[in-house]
């Protein structure tokens, strides 16, 4: 498994794409529907309608990247609220990379794992 940065940004798509999206497509959908900037140093994902595969897109100072996951056995399970962008921590990151539900991980006093913007 890849282990990414604590320092690291990621920003989580509330709503399914289309998983024929390439990185270009998934570039401008980052710019135009979450505002943000494709090419800073963050990671963002987005998941199929299905919910058994995620999308990582991420530029590393020279061009972007895109990592596919596909769980065989179960889904990914996306946060609730309503807002378009959520911010993970790469504690979150990792636990849905690893099929874990989480909505469930409950916030340290001291660290906070998941952010709304």
């Amino acid at each position: 498994m890849f282990r990414f940065d604590v320092s690291l940004k990621v920003y989580l798509h509330r709503d399914p794409v289309d998983f024929r999206y390439g990185m270009n497509s998934l570039s401008i959908l980052v710019e135009q529907a979450m505002r943000l900037n494709p090419m800073d140093s963050s990671l963002y994902i987005f998941g199929n309608r299905r919910r058994d595969r995620i999308k990582i897109l991420g530029w590393d100072g020279s061009g972007f990247w895109l990592m596919t996951k596909r769980l065989e056995a179960e889904h990914f399970i996306w946060p609730g609220n309503k807002t378009e962008v959520v911010t993970l921590t790469t504690d979150l990151l990792h636990a849905l990379l690893d099929g874990d539900d989480i909505t469930t991980i409950h916030r340290h006093p001291r660290r906070e794992y998941l952010r709304v913007s």
